[in-house]
């Protein structure tokens, strides 16, 4: 250990009694999620009673928690990274995301993510947000998932865009190129989804009895075209919250996985290294004005190009 490192020390509560260590880390870590999370067990800058450990391990009270080095991953300004506005006001932002583009910083000082080129445009973000790596944005989207994401631009704009949020009365819409033709059009979808490392998990049941549980809804909107003689389908999506992976894994687990999405079983395609979801259109009521705004992103022309060669 380096003689300027520093080392924070927890020890478990009580009612910690039972919880899975990364799960612990998450929630008294402010500011970290559960990649970064992970990032710091995989690396060993974890202990547990002095003794590395894995994040499945399940805690006892009393025990000590020691995780070495920087923690902070704020976000830093970059403005060299790439920031497309589709709309702006004094209260809010949205940017139209490329692929490949995280939505904030996993490790102290990454730098080209969404976060870092909304602090380089509009620093008053950083002083809200749901923490110090995500100042100002409202919603997230997966590092290879293009697309539209608000950010509010005060602190009373941000509490507004979240509450409508929770709500569900923001209108989030995505276009996703999925195996086969879905029949479940325009009905919520209702299910259970639960952390499964990398990946999440969908119980089409709803079963919640997993105290970790988040009930979720998504619903398919439309079947925009079909390609492929039927192989594939290019739909509309509607999720309200769109928690981690929402989209990818409910299609997956509805057996129709998204093109290019290994990770959830997808259908591999020519032309495409990244999986076929794009966030297209964001509805909401703006903080300042109170007006309804909607916000639209044509697809970026690497996915119009896999529509065109899939016939």
């Amino acid at each position: 250990m380096g003689a300027s490192e520093t080392t924070r020390e927890l020890i478990v509560p009580s009612p910690s009694e039972g919880a899975r260590l990364d799960v612990f880390l998450r929630d008294h870590l402010a500011g970290l999620g559960r990649a970064a999370v992970r990032r710091l067990i995989e690396e060993g800058r974890v202990t547990l009673d002095a003794r590395r450990a894995s994040g499945r391990e399940r805690l006892r009270a009393g025990q000590r928690v020691a995780v070495r080095g920087e923690l902070s991953a704020a976000a830093q300004p970059d403005p060299s990274a790439p920031l497309v506005i589709a709309y702006e006001d004094a209260a809010c932002v949205v940017a139209n995301k490329p692929a490949g583009m995280p939505s904030h910083p996993l490790a102290p000082g990454e730098l080209g993510t969404l976060a870092s080129a909304f602090v380089a445009r509009f620093p008053e973000m950083a002083n809200f947000g749901y923490s110090a790596r995500e100042p100002g944005i409202v919603h997230r989207l997966d590092t290879d998932t293009s697309g539209l994401v608000l950010a509010a631009r005060t602190a009373a704009a941000f509490a507004s865009l979240r509450g409508q949020l929770e709500a569900g009365s923001i209108d989030k819409r995505y276009l996703a190129l999925c195996a086969g033709v879905p029949k479940q059009i325009g009905v919520p979808l209702h299910a259970a989804l639960t952390a499964h490392g990398p990946r999440v998990h969908v119980q089409l049941d709803e079963g919640l009895a997993r105290t970790d549980a988040q009930s979720i809804t998504t619903q398919i909107e439309r079947v925009v075209s079909i390609h492929a003689n039927g192989a594939l389908a290019l739909i509309e999506v509607k999720a309200a919250r769109a928690r981690r992976h929402q989209v990818r894994a409910h299609l997956a687990a509805l057996g129709h996985p998204i093109a290019g999405d290994a990770l959830y079983g997808g259908p591999s395609t020519p032309l495409l290294a990244r999986h076929f979801l794009h966030a297209g259109v964001l509805a909401f009521t703006t903080p300042d004005t109170a007006a309804p705004i909607r916000v639209e992103a044509e697809l970026p022309s690497e996915l119009s190009a896999v529509l065109e060669a899939a016939g």
